[in-house]
């Protein structure tokens, strides 16, 4: 009975699971020479969702993701009393767009922007710094879920 009741409240507000991924194309080409690391794991969330192909030519592909820039920046966000960086702002920025073979555009050009914010202490150097690259992983992983799901609303272009 407890059981029961449980499903109807959830099917009551809405929830349900993900399901499956669906794409408007069936094969893909990643074009980001500049980030050897994001290409891959773009290309283990695409394959891994069994819905489309990552091909290894432009064309090969019914769309082309395009990763135009891949920035990583290091800012202070606050200084001590005595002039010592006590805290920092990671960001990261990604600028892609998709298209296909002749020049259709299925996603405009867009840009996803991650910060993090971490504490820094001068007598933890070394863990600071494992720190940061673990954050940098993080948002990495942040960004290709971002580009996934908006994979999956890109459209073909009317004509």
């Amino acid at each position: 009975m407890a059981v029961v009741a449980l499903a109807g409240v959830l099917a009551g507000c809405g929830f349900h699971l993900r399901g499956d991924v669906a794409y408007a194309f069936a094969s893909a080409y990643i074009a980001a020479p500049a980030s050897p690391p994001l290409v891959m794991e773009l290309r283990r969330a695409l394959d891994g969702s069994g819905a489309t192909r990552v091909v290894d030519a432009a064309a090969d592909a019914q769309v082309v993701l395009d990763v135009t820039a891949v920035l990583d920046d290091k800012g202070v966000l606050a200084l001590s009393s005595g002039g010592r960086v006590r805290e920092y702002l990671l960001t990261k920025r990604i600028s892609f767009n998709v298209h296909d073979a002749a020049g259709g555009e299925w996603l405009p050009a867009s840009e996803i922007s991650i910060r993090r914010s971490y504490t820094f202490n001068e007598s933890e150097v070394l863990a600071r710094e494992a720190q940061e690259q673990r954050l940098l992983k993080e948002m990495q992983t942040d960004a290709v879920q971002q580009i996934v799901r908006r994979l999956q609303a890109a459209k073909k272009p009317a004509g």
